[in-house]
C-alpha cells in the first residue's frame, strides 16, 4: 500500500530527469494524470470485484499488473511509452490501494479495526512526506528508471505473503460480472477527470473539447445509474445512497478532500511567495502538516473507541475548519513557524476524521458489501481532491485576475515604449496564467532579468496580490470543510462491537 501511495508523489523529483532523456516536455503532465486517471476509475470496480470473487486473487491480480507496469515503465524508451505503463501502472495501483483496508475490515473487530485504520491511514500521509525525498535520492544515487524498478521487489514479496498468508475463497454459483456497467463508469469518471485536470490550463472551460468531454461524461454516468438500478450484481448499488451513513460519510469524505488539497496545493506558493522559501524547499514546506496528520490518524484510531464516531468526526472537521480560519489571516510579515503550526492544525483535523470515514462504513455494512462500500469511500475522495484542485484553482486564478488588473495593470501603461514587450507579455499572462506570472517573477533568475527600478514596484504589488488571493482560495476552502462538520450530526450512533463481520458468503 505504501508503494502504491508513493507512485502518486515519487515521480515528481525524477521529471526532470526523465524529460532530459526521452524528451516530451509538453506532455510531461500526463506521467502523473495518467496514473491518476487510471487509479481513480478502477477503484469502485476493484471493490466490488473483491466482494465477487474473493480478496487473495483480485488483490494478487492488481499486485501483478502494479508490477508489471512498473517494470515496463523503467524501461520505457519514449515519453509516449512511458505515459501508457504508467496508466497500466495505475489500474494495479488502484486496485490495490482499497484492497489492504478491506481486508482489515474482514480480519478485525470494529474496535481492533480502529486502531489498524489509524496505522493504514497514516500511510498516506507518510507517502506524501517521503515520496519527494525519495524520489530524490534515488534519481541522485541510481537513474531516474529505479523510481519504477524498486516497486519490483517489495511487490513481488507482498505477493509471496498475501498468496500464503490470505485464505482462498471460492465463489459459490456463477459470478456475474456488471460488464456494462464497468463501461459507463469508466467513460464517465475519465473524461469528467481530464476535463477538470485541463479546463482553464490546456484548453478554455467553454471550448468544445471541455464540454464535450462533460457532456460525454454527464450522458455515461446517467446510464450508468440507470444500469446500477437494474442489473443483479452492480459495481455501485444505488440503493446504497437510501442509507444515511453511506451518503453523509462519503458527503463527509468528498468535502474535506476538496480543502484538503487546497491547502496542499496552495500553501507551498504563499511559502516560496511571500515567506521566501527557495524553490528547491518548497517540496518539504508540508512535512509539518503531514507529520501531524501520521501522528493524528493513529492516536485517532485509538481515541474514537473513547468518543465514539460521530464526536471525533465533528471534532475533526472544526479543527481542520479552524486551520483554513488561520491560513486566511497569511500576511506579509507570517513567519515559516507561524505558518507551519497554521498547516499544523489543518493536520490535526485530517488526522482525526480520515481514517473514521472508512471504519463507520464497515461497521455499518455486512461483510458481503465491505468491497463496495470501502472503495466507494476512497473513490470520492479521490474524486473530491480532483474537483478541489479545479474549483480552488479557478478561484486563485479569478482573484488574482481582478487583483493584477487593479494594481498591476496601472503600472505596466506607465512603463515607457521600449518596455511595451515586457509590458504586453505580463498583461497577457495576468488574464492567461496569473499563477505562472507569480511563480516566475518570484524566482530571482527571472528578476535579475528585469530593469531594477521595474522590479522594485512589481514585487511589492505582486506579493499583495498573492496574499489577497490566497485569502479568497482558503476562505473557500473553509466553506467546504464547514458544509462537511455541517453533515457530521446527520451521522446516526454507530457503535464499533468487539466481533468480527460473519455475515454473507465468505471472503478471505
Amino acid at each position: 500500500m505504501l508503494f502504491a501511495a508513493l507512485d502518486g508523489t515519487i515521480v515528481g523529483t525524477a521529471m526532470p530527469r526523465i524529460v532530459g532523456e526521452l524528451g516530451g516536455l509538453g506532455v510531461m503532465a500526463w506521467l502523473t494524470t495518467a496514473y491518476m486517471l487510471s487509479s481513480t476509475a478502477v477503484v469502485p470496480i476493484a471493490g466490488k470485484l473483491a466482494d465477487l470473487l474473493g480478496r487473495k486473487s483480485v488483490y494478487v491480480a492488481g499486485l501483478l499488473i502494479f508490477i508489471a507496469g512498473s517494470a515496463l515503465c523503467g524501461m520505457s524508451q519514449t515519453m509516449s511509452q512511458l505515459i501508457w505503463f504508467r496508466c497500466l501502472q495505475g489500474i494495479g495501483g488502484g486496485i490495490m490501494m482499497p484492497m489492504a483496508m478491506i481486508i482489515i475490515g474482514d480480519l478485525f473487530t470494529g474496535k481492533q479495526r480502529a486502531k489498524w485504520q489509524g496505522v493504514f491511514g497514516a500511510i498516506y500521509g507518510l507517502s506524501s512526506v517521503i515520496g519527494p525525498q525519495v524520489g530524490g535520492w534515488i534519481v541522485d544515487s541510481l537513474n531516474w528508471r529505479w523510481v519504477f524498478y524498486i516497486n519490483l521487489p517489495v511487490g513481488l514479496l507482498a505477493v509471496v505473503f498475501i498468496a500464503m498468508g490470505l485464505k482462498r475463497h471460492s465463489a459459490t454459483g456463477p459470478v456475474k460480472f456488471d460488464v456494462a456497467g464497468m463501461v459507463t463508469m469508466i467513460v464517465g469518471v475519465v473524461p469528467l477527470l481530464l476535463a477538470l485536470t485541463f479546463g482553464g490550463k490546456e484548453y478554455a472551460w467553454g471550448s468544445w473539447q471541455i464540454i464535450g468531454m462533460i457532456a460525454v461524461s454527464v450522458l455515461s454516468l446517467i446510464a450508468f445509474v440507470i444500469i446500477e438500478s437494474k442489473v443483479e450484481e452492480p459495481i455501485l448499488p444505488m440503493r446504497l445512497f437510501k442509507n444515511r451513513t453511506f451518503t453523509v460519510i462519503n458527503g463527509i469524505g468528498f468535502l474535506m478532500s476538496v480543502g484538503m488539497f487546497g491547502a496542499i496545493m496552495f500553501v507551498p506558493l504563499f511559502m516560496q511567495g511571500i515567506v521566501g522559501i527557495s524553490a528547491s524547499a518548497s517540496g518539504t514546506v508540508m512535512t509539518p502538516m503531514m507529520i501531524t496528520m501520521i501522528v493524528a490518524s493513529v492516536i485517532g484510531g485509538q481515541l474514537v473507541q473513547k468518543l465514539g464516531v460521530r464526536t471525533q468526526m465533528t471534532i475533526g472537521m472544526f479543527i481542520m475548519a479552524a486551520g483554513f480560519v488561520l491560513l486566511s489571516t497569511l500576511s506579509m510579515t507570517t513567519t515559516k513557524l507561524l505558518a507551519s503550526s497554521y498547516m499544523m492544525t489543518i493536520g490535526l483535523g485530517i488526522g482525526l476524521v480520515m481514517p473514521i470515514l472508512t471504519l463507520a462504513l464497515q461497521e455499518s455494512f455486512p461483510k458481503s458489501e465491505l468491497g463496495v462500500v470501502t472503495s466507494s469511500s476512497q473513490f470520492f475522495r479521490q474524486i473530491g481532491g480532483t474537483f478541489g484542485m479545479t474549483i480552488l484553482g479557478a478561484v486563485m486564478n479569478t482573484r488574482s485576475d481582478h487583483e493584477l488588473s487593479d494594481k498591476l495593470v496601472p503600472v505596466l501603461k506607465q512603463l515607457p515604449e521600449q518596455a511595451s514587450g515586457i509590458a504586453n507579455e505580463m498583461t497577457n499572462m495576468i488574464h492567461t496564467n496569473p499563477q505562472g506570472l507569480y511563480s516566475a517573477l518570484l524566482d530571482p533568475a527571472s528578476l535579475a532579468k528585469l530593469p531594477q527600478a521595474l522590479v522594485e514596484k512589481l514585487v511589492p504589488i505582486l506579493k499583495t496580490s498573492l496574499v489577497d488571493s490566497l485569502h479568497g482560495v482558503f476562505l473557500v476552502g473553509l466553506i467546504f470543510v464547514l458544509l462537511g462538520a455541517v453533515l457530521t450530526p446527520l451521522l446516526g450512533r454507530i457503535q464499533l462491537t468487539d466481533r468480527k463481520k460473519t455475515e454473507a458468503a465468505p471472503v478471505e
